[in-house]
């Protein structure tokens, strides 16, 4: 019968002993491949160096080419009880990245902290981390006993101070106890240095921690992480493929992708290399033929019609974890990362932040620094579906892109309302009654080589955004491209007629009427070129919401006089150049190829 396996994650501040208690397991446990711990040590000796058991991380992870069974983020050993994952985290931003991003998902944690140092700055931090991404099994770990000679009114000095914040924090440890992981006391075998200590030792600790329990009783969430197009040997397979985050689904259901409200039965349930399977259960990595064809975007959630659905919102409150180097802050653009979805993202307000290593309050903070945790009100550039953490946690985390890194991250507390609110039920039931051509998109993308795609030219008037628009089409067609130029002149004295009558009450209507078409005709393939006058960011949101592919806002002229936040601005009337890099931007959004 297969062990139980588990991870586990250790954390601590820097030096207090968590990688000579991570060698200590791993040596006392008989988990290291055979000879290496004589190696090590013979190594030690021939260099003069005393050996310490943090040495064998340090050499393992040196071979992890040869086949060694670790790496920089894992490593491994075992019980009689069951097979342990110890989840390496070198520092905040990568066990934050690690937890959030779902590369690794810790069932519990055990926090170090040194017996001489006592409770550090990363001691409170980490602790503070492990509340926010809702890990609720947790050991304290006293190590270096040997240190204060097993002294019991050290340990128990060490414990009051470090309880007294963890129930402010909202955590209770399960266990705490004092360790030696350098004289591997009470590590695989209860200490008779400590005879005052009468608990248990690290890996009688570990073994009493209960195993998460499958999110099969859940509602079904799959972040959809790729589609994919078959068309060798006649197979006309479109697979929707992710890996399942909770409930069960089987072949014959109907189901949900968020935001979009689109609909579909599944056909098959699609694994790598093997048969479709009758069941597609949480943590499987996993593919779905559908059988209504229907155009899916990498970062939809996959959820089933009868269950419970998923929040959908792109205004949310949210608790964030900082660590960047520059503060969080409003009126500055980031990337919001949840599931598979990557979307822009602005701070709309600071409600809170409490430093995380002394608790203290400031509710007048207009940023967030490192290191401190704030309550704040998000604002994202598209809708984005997820859950509420108190529902299912796995799809209510997010990390925060700051420069390209991985700057912070967090749980959603709230979905709050906005604007697009009615919009985005509009479209919803627009997805719902949408009659699929039989022609796929991919049959389309191959039958005119491009990807549809949209550019928007706006910017103030008598910048020359028509003639640019015109000259960029006619080099589109010129090169076999399928592509046409709609002024917003030409919808508002035709489709939008009765809007334009009362343009001030109706300037939302004309811009989601303008979206409608405008996703129709992206909807058959082509490639638009658009000019408006002037487009704001509430514009551009409304255009979100309505149309279902990417596409890109060009500002044209030398000074932004609006709050639209543009892909690209042309401030000069180079019309060559301008086109030239339109037309790269068209090859980096992949709507037309690369030679």
């Amino acid at each position: 019968m297969k062990k139980e396996d588990m991870n586990i994650v250790i954390v601590g501040h820097v030096d207090h002993g968590k990688s000579t208690l991570m060698g200590r397991l791993l040596a006392d446990t008989d988990s290291l491949p055979e000879g290496k711990l004589e190696q090590v040590k013979e190594t030690c000796r021939r260099n003069s160096k005393p050996f310490e058991y943090a040495f064998l991380l340090d050499a393992l992870k040196d071979e992890q080419a040869q086949g060694i069974t670790i790496d920089t983020a894992r490593c491994f050993f075992k019980t009689e009880k069951r097979d342990y994952i110890i989840l390496d985290a070198p520092g905040h931003i990568e066990f934050l990245k690690n937890m959030i991003t779902g590369a690794s998902r810790a069932e519990a944690a055990l926090l170090m902290i040194d017996a001489k140092e006592g409770v550090q700055e990363n001691s409170r931090r980490h602790a503070y981390m492990l509340s926010m991404l809702g890990i609720r099994q947790i050991a304290v770990v006293i190590n270096k006993m040997d240190l204060v000679d097993y002294d019991q009114k050290v340990y128990e000095s060490v414990k009051k101070e470090y309880l007294e914040f963890l129930e402010k924090i909202n955590i209770t440890p399960k266990f705490v106890l004092p360790v030696s992981s350098f004289m591997g006391e009470n590590i695989v075998k209860k200490s008779d240095k400590m005879p005052w200590y009468d608990g248990m030792c690290v890996l009688e600790v570990l073994d009493e921690f209960e195993c998460e329990q499958p999110h099969e009783d859940q509602p079904f969430r799959m972040p959809v992480q790729d589609v994919y197009k078959f068309t060798r040997n006649g197979d006309d397979r479109r697979i929707v493929a992710g890996t399942i985050e909770t409930g069960v689904i089987r072949p014959g259901q109907e189901v949900v992708f968020y935001p979009s409200g689109k609909r579909s039965h599944v056909k098959n349930i699609e694994v790598f290399n093997a048969d479709p399977i009758e069941e597609g259960k949480p943590g499987m990595a996993i593919g779905f033929t559908m059988v209504e064809q229907i155009y899916i975007k990498r970062g939809e959630l996959m959820s089933i019609a009868d269950e419970k659905a998923p929040q959908t919102a792109s205004r949310i409150a949210a608790n964030i974890f900082w660590l960047g180097k520059k503060n969080l802050a409003p009126g500055k653009t980031y990337f919001l990362k949840i599931g598979a979805e990557k979307v822009k993202m602005e701070v709309e307000k600071v409600k809170g932040v409490i430093n995380s290593s002394n608790l203290d309050s400031n509710q007048e903070q207009d940023s967030v620094g490192k290191n401190e945790v704030a309550e704040c009100i998000l604002v994202t550039d598209k809708p984005i579906a997820f859950d509420l953490v108190e529902d299912i946690a796995g799809t209510s985390r997010f990390v925060i892109v700051d420069d390209y890194e991985i700057a912070g991250g967090g749980i959603i507390t709230a979905a709050l309302e906005d604007e697009a609110q009615e919009l985005r039920q509009g479209t919803m039931l627009r997805n719902y009654k949408w009659e699929s051509s039989e022609i796929a998109v991919e049959d389309r993308i191959e039958h005119y080589a491009q990807k549809p795609n949209m550019i928007v030219l706006t910017g103030p008037e008598n910048t020359g955004k028509k003639k640019l628009a015109k000259l960029l089409e006619r080099e589109l067609m010129n090169c076999g491209r399928y592509v046409y130029y709609m002024g917003m002149g030409s919808y508002l004295y035709g489709v939008g007629a009765d809007t334009k009558r009362a343009e001030e009450q109706d300037h939302t209507e004309q811009i989601r009427r303008f979206a409608e078409v405008a996703n129709l005709m992206l909807d058959a393939g082509m490639i638009l070129v658009v000019t408006a006058t002037g487009l704001t960011q509430s514009d551009y949101k409304i255009m979100k919401t309505v149309i279902e592919r990417e596409f890109e806002v060009v500002w044209v002229g030398k000074e932004l006089t609006t709050d639209i936040s543009p892909d690209m601005q042309l401030s000069d009337k180079d019309y060559e150049k301008s086109i030239y890099k339109l037309k790269n931007m068209l090859k980096d959004a992949g709507a037309i190829f690369r030679a």
